[in-house]
């Protein structure tokens, strides 16, 4: 590395030697920083590093602030779940989704109310298309042990 672009305020831009640039570095008291090792010749700039180091990390945590965490909440269902109840349970989704979680709708069989898979698949088909202007399933309607599961996300 016997050349560096330096870039930067307080310094005139250019191609100077690495030893120059540090000299010019050391007059200001701060630090030769390099930015672009891949560029030929790398680029450098003339900063103080710490308070470099300190921006960077007070960008992040910004970004990590203002960032929306996406839950997903559950709703859940019996394979004869009454009209009151499904309307009721509709409501909270809209709410939900809404907010910009996800909704995980599932229909929980107990005993041998497996064998009405179909009244599952129904009841979770409707569902979706009762939150069609609110929410897209990401798939369709899948068995999972006990519990068939479909998951809504917001839309955008």
């Amino acid at each position: 590395m016997n050349e560096v672009r330096l870039v930067g305020e307080n310094v005139e831009q250019g191609i100077y030697s690495f030893k120059e640039a540090m000299r010019i570095a050391d007059e200001q008291n701060l630090d030769l920083v390099e930015i672009s090792p891949t560029a030929e010749p790398p680029v450098c700039r003339i900063i103080d590093y710490q308070k470099f180091l300190y921006q960077k990390k007070r960008k992040e945590k910004e970004q990590k602030q203002n960032s929306k965490k996406i839950e997903i909440k559950e709703i859940r269902f019996g394979p004869q779940t009454d009209d009151h109840d499904y309307n009721f349970k509709l409501r909270h989704a809209q709410e939900f989704l809404k907010e910009g979680n996800k909704v995980k709708a599932y229909v929980f069989f107990r005993g041998r109310s497996i064998v009405f898979k179909e009244q599952g698949e129904l009841l979770l088909a409707r569902f979706a298309n009762d939150l069609e202007e609110c929410g897209k399933p990401e798939a369709l309607p899948r068995l999972e042990g006990k519990r068939m599961i479909m998951i809504l996300a917001p839309k955008k």
